[in-house]
């Protein structure tokens, strides 16, 4: 099974890629009566990135997909905790 990933390792081609990522939005908004709103490659790349860590993604796992050489940038700048995380994480330890 092969899984393609748009939009998470940075390389040369990040210029072509934004540019290809216009120029979808600008197809899109020029068929669709809704508009999609202008968004960059990063945006995607940064929503991939928290979503998959709120799902509890391995993190060291999800380093090596954003191509992070540091642990630091994926969980301080990706992860968020609000109180129903905590809550959680404080249920699965009482019934430990």
């Amino acid at each position: 099974m092969k899984i393609t990933i748009f939009f998470i390792y940075p390389n040369t081609f990040a210029i072509w890629q934004q540019k290809y990522f216009q120029h979808i939005v600008e197809k899109y908004n020029g068929i669709y009566k809704v508009q999609m709103p202008k968004v960059t490659s990063h945006v995607c790349r940064h929503t991939y990135c928290s979503c998959m860590a709120g799902a509890w993604m391995n993190p060291k796992t999800l380093q090596y997909l954003m191509g992070h050489s540091d642990i630091g940038v994926t969980m301080n700048v990706y992860t968020h905790v609000d109180m129903g995380n905590v809550e959680e994480e404080v249920r699965k330890l009482g019934s430990a």
